[in-house]
């Protein structure tokens, strides 16, 4: 089973709740391959704290174009869906800040005079927080504008095994790097809080999920602000509201020290467990469980 957690917008806690729900399943025995996503900002390390000792460099392969051998045809030009090549008075251009890799130019060209280099996106790490998680993260190079390479190859990088649930954190948002963090997941967890920018960012990921298929519910953080248009919006389309965090002095402590929700309140594994079982429970209603 593949669970990702997601939010329209950042700050709402959803590392706090995914990293959570991947300790307390270790706790019960639960294989868990916890993968973060957010390789803008990935920060899940903080609370799981893994041992590192898997590193892989992760690369795009950008065209390379011998003007030898280049007629000025343009066909590169036409093909690429992302204008990352032109060619202007017969001679190619390549602005590799927007090449998404897809190589439709290299294999497009009738003289065969592009070649593709790599060049450095980020890096993968991985290795174990404890006996039962293993863990997996990207970390985009700064300056670099495209996240979903990253992303992709850190979610191909290492297999599920066989009883594991991959528990994903999602970068924060809606745009392509959700998309692909997403991609593939039997459930998304959808963290909020009960204000007009989290209700209004809430509406944009459920338009998303739904898009995509996919099994969404949600859990209200920071929960007692604000007013009840989340719950009101929540009952209208018919999602589940899965768990309450309430909004704590105590909590937002311990979150800023690094503490896992369940080891601020301990009581939190229960619940955290229930959650678990929640979705279960959904997935085995709709059929989807894997």
């Amino acid at each position: 089973m593949i669970i990702a957690v997601a939010s329209g917008k950042g700050g709402t806690g959803k590392t706090t709740v995914a990293a959570s729900l991947a300790a307390t399943l270790a706790d019960n025995e639960q294989p868990v391959f916890f993968q973060d996503c957010d390789v803008e900002a990935p920060n899940a390390h903080i609370f799981l704290k893994p041992g590192i000792d898997l590193r892989v460099d992760v690369n795009i392969l950008i065209p390379q174009v011998d003007e030898a051998l280049c007629t000025g045809c343009g066909r590169c030009a036409e093909v690429c869906e992302f204008h990352a090549i032109v060619v202007l008075a017969g001679k190619p251009l390549v602005f590799s800040e927007i090449c998404h890799g897809c190589g439709s130019c290299t294999l497009e060209c009738p003289e065969k005079a592009i070649s593709e280099n790599p060049k450095p996106l980020g890096i993968l790490e991985g290795g174990h927080a404890n006996t039962q998680i293993r863990f997996a993260h990207g970390l985009l190079n700064v300056g670099e504008p495209m996240a979903v390479p990253v992303i992709s190859q850190l979610k191909k990088w290492q297999v599920p095994h066989q009883r594991e649930v991959v528990v994903r954190d999602s970068p924060p948002g809606t745009s392509c790097p959700v998309v692909e963090s997403i991609r593939g997941a039997d459930f998304v967890i959808l963290v909020t809080e009960p204000t007009p920018f989290g209700l209004h960012d809430l509406k944009l990921s459920v338009q998303l999920t739904a898009e995509l298929g996919i099994p969404t519910g949600v859990i209200v953080n920071r929960d007692g602000v604000g007013d009840t248009k989340v719950d009101d919006f929540c009952t209208e389309v018919g999602l589940p509201i899965l768990m309450r965090i309430p909004l704590e002095r105590k909590i937002g402590a311990g979150i800023a020290k690094g503490d896992l929700l369940t080891e601020i309140y301990p009581a939190y594994e229960d619940r955290f467990y229930q959650l678990f079982e929640k979705i279960e429970g959904i997935l085995v209603e709709r059929g989807d469980k894997q």
